[in-house]
């Protein structure tokens, strides 16, 4: 199936790893020149490398704390008015409520709720003047069943949320949408870590808390994160202009509800 986006241009970001990364190339794979964007050099070269023997796209690398207004101009100044936004950011450590203060509150509520808002402003208008646009925002499996000890994660993206509720109803008819995707348990250094976390809490080895967490998903393992960026290439097809406001859960089945 081809999406119809072959040389648009997509910003996205947290993309030298894990899901940012497969998104990035799954678009890349679609034709779409991709700025990625994330902290560490080293390691977003290499994926930009990787992303052009790929994929015959423009490949961007730009490392900066997306985070701070600084980094956000460094990005837009690369990608200054892309076609698809992909929003990601690491979240926000495990641990007790009772733990956080307001500066390590307002650290995640910056990176997982303030900073997708700011690039959103920063790129709705230019897509709203070319009638086309994909906003997708990484969220998490947390924004419909929170998860306790991600507590920094629950509230900061449940506030993005309700955001992005109402503003991607104004922009539709634009043919600008905004949509979220929420992973469950995926295969990424970031599951591993909570992983860990939980292991050392119980004084378990953490290959068995792993093995029982796949296991007791319905689909019996972890996601691959290629099976994720595939669902935000789509996202972001020209045949998705009809999708908007929607929060998409991608977790095996593990979220037991019936919406």
């Amino acid at each position: 199936m081809d999406l119809g986006i072959k040389r648009r241009k997509a910003l996205v970001c947290a993309a030298s790893k894990g899901l940012g990364k497969a998104c990035a190339m799954s678009l890349a794979r679609e034709g779409v020149d991709v700025t990625i964007v994330a902290r560490t050099a080293g390691p977003l070269a290499d994926t930009a490398e990787e992303i052009r023997k790929a994929a015959d796209v423009h490949v961007t690398a730009v490392a900066t704390d997306i985070t701070t207004p600084e980094g956000r101009a460094e990005a837009l100044a690369a990608c200054p008015a892309p076609d698809i936004l992909v929003n990601n950011a690491g979240g926000p450590p495990p641990g007790d409520f009772r733990d956080w203060d307001r500066d390590i509150w307002i650290k995640a509520l910056d990176a997982n709720m303030l900073t997708p808002i700011e690039l959103i402003k920063a790129t709705v208008d230019h897509m709203i003047e070319r009638r086309f646009g994909r906003v997708v925002n990484i969220t998490s499996a947390a924004v419909k069943a929170p998860i306790d000890i991600l507590g920094l994660s629950n509230g900061a993206r449940a506030g993005l949320t309700g955001f992005v509720a109402g503003l991607a109803r104004k922009t539709v008819r634009h043919n600008v949408t905004i949509n979220a995707l929420l992973p469950g348990p995926f295969d990424t250094d970031r599951l591993r870590s909570n992983l860990q976390v939980v292991a050392d809490n119980a004084g378990r080895p953490v290959e068995e808390v792993a093995r029982e967490r796949a296991d007791g998903n319905p689909a019996g393992r972890f996601g691959d994160p290629a099976e994720f960026g595939e669902a935000c290439a789509f996202l972001c097809a020209a045949q998705a202009g009809y999708i908007t406001g929607q929060n998409i859960l991608l977790d095996g089945g593990a979220f037991p509800g019936t919406l």
